[in-house]
């Protein structure tokens, strides 16, 4: 396997982990109105990067394989938002698990942003 597809593939792993780590987390929401809803938009933000990283890989051209990337990046963005906003109004009870869900959160970002800046020198 190239460094290149070992990379896709390793993503692609902890994105799918990343997805289990929000559905483990939105589990433990209170049921309340506010717990409720922050929790639905939580679990549609937070697992929509898998699949989108998905599309990416099927991409019909160097411009899709970008708008995908970007779409999963924006996702991940909300994402981080939802989170902060879970713990500010102290939604969990494991706050250790959304804070290591945050930092994965923060480094995922980073990787989109990179990518997404390497295709574009590439001219992808």
């Amino acid at each position: 396997m190239t460094d290149e597809r070992a990379t896709a593939y390793d993503l692609e792993e902890r994105l799918l982990d990343f997805s289990i780590q929000i559905i483990r987390l939105v589990e433990q929401f209170p049921s309340t109105r506010v717990g409720n809803h922050i929790a639905g938009q939580l679990l549609r933000a937070g697992t929509s990067p898998y699949p989108n990283h998905g599309e990416a890989q099927s991409a019909e051209s160097p411009k899709d394989f970008v708008h995908k990337l970007r779409i999963s990046l924006k996702e991940l963005r909300e994402t981080q938002r939802w989170l902060k906003l879970a713990r500010g109004a102290s939604l969990i009870t494991d706050p250790d698990h959304l804070n290591r869900v945050l930092a994965e959160t923060d480094e995922l970002i980073r990787i989109f942003v990179t990518s997404i800046k390497t295709c574009m020198k590439r001219g992808r």
